[in-house]
């Protein structure tokens, strides 16, 4: 109940810049994801296991192979984690 009642006060523009600056999602994701959200990443091979840490907005921050670098990039800029399954 309480969620529905704010996000009718919310614009999708506010929903959308909601911990923007504080906020960044972590996410696994394959090699064959890689171009859709990091388009200037170079071609992969196909199948690979990677991390990536994007903005509370959606932003591309960080593609890396190693998910510990995700935390330690995160805890630089000063942002707060969760991680997306």
């Amino acid at each position: 109940m309480g969620l529905k009642h704010v996000s009718n006060r919310l614009s999708k523009s506010d929903l959308a810049h909601l911990g923007a600056g504080e906020v960044g999602y972590i996410r696994k994701m394959r090699s064959d994801e890689v171009s859709r959200c990091f388009p200037e990443a170079p071609n992969m091979e196909p199948g690979l296991d990677l991390w990536a840490l994007f903005g509370a907005d959606g932003t591309p921050i960080l593609l890396t192979d190693n998910r510990s670098s995700t935390f330690f990039k995160a805890a630089e800029d000063d942002l707060k984690t969760v991680t997306l399954h």
